[in-house]
């Protein structure tokens, strides 16, 4: 492919954007795609991603953009401990017909700290310690404060919360193993490689 495959992402907040870029254009590398990513939704939490994402598609539908259509649209919402079927279902219900087979989704399980957290093994190799995590802990903010805890365990200075550590756990994660503690992320990774691997036979 000479052209760079458009990928647009819509996604709840700093924590999703840091980490989500870096993951995307790791697996886009190992796949051989090149990609431009737009962020087109990264505030606000899910309501305001799935109505960015709402209106965008309008937007997009009638043309009134100018812009190149993207190849893939990546959504991201928190889990909230609700069943990944139930927030796929959300995304889904928010897709114009038109744009249904342009879609990937990402649900983090439960929290998108909890991808940070999902190899141990890297988690050390980048931050310095090993946090003892729950295998589901359905709590607002556990992940979120097991992240904090650990890069302040490790001596790093809490700036923004672990989110700064994200584009090297993205790039050192072990996705297997990773994929193995974490079905979401498994599920994501392995829908996104599947896209690649088409747009490579385009």
């Amino acid at each position: 492919m000479n052209n760079p495959l458009i990928v647009d992402l819509f996604v709840e907040d700093r924590a999703h954007e840091e980490f989500l870029k870096p993951l995307i254009a790791r697996i886009a590398r190992e796949e051989g795609v090149s990609v431009s990513l737009r962020v087109r939704s990264a505030r606000g939490g899910h309501g305001r991603a799935i109505a960015e994402y709402e209106l965008y598609q309008t937007l997009l539908a009638k043309g009134l953009l100018g812009e190149t259509l993207p190849a893939l649209m990546i959504v991201a919402i928190d889990g909230n401990c609700s069943t990944i079927t139930e927030k796929r279902a959300k995304i889904q219900k928010a897709t114009k017909p038109c744009f249904c087979g342009f879609i990937v989704i990402a649900c983090p399980d439960p929290h998108v700290e909890r991808w940070y957290l999902a190899d141990p093994d890297s988690f050390y190799d980048v931050v310095g310690c090993t946090p003892m995590v729950a295998k589901r802990k359905c709590v607002r903010d556990y992940y979120k404060n097991l992240l904090i805890s650990a890069v302040k365990k490790a001596g790093h200075p809490i700036t923004l919360g672990g989110v700064e550590f994200a584009p090297d756990l993205a790039a050192k994660m072990d996705l297997y193993r990773a994929g193995r503690d974490n079905p979401s992320l498994k599920a994501f990774v392995g829908e996104l490689r599947g896209r690649f691997k088409q747009a490579c036979k385009m």
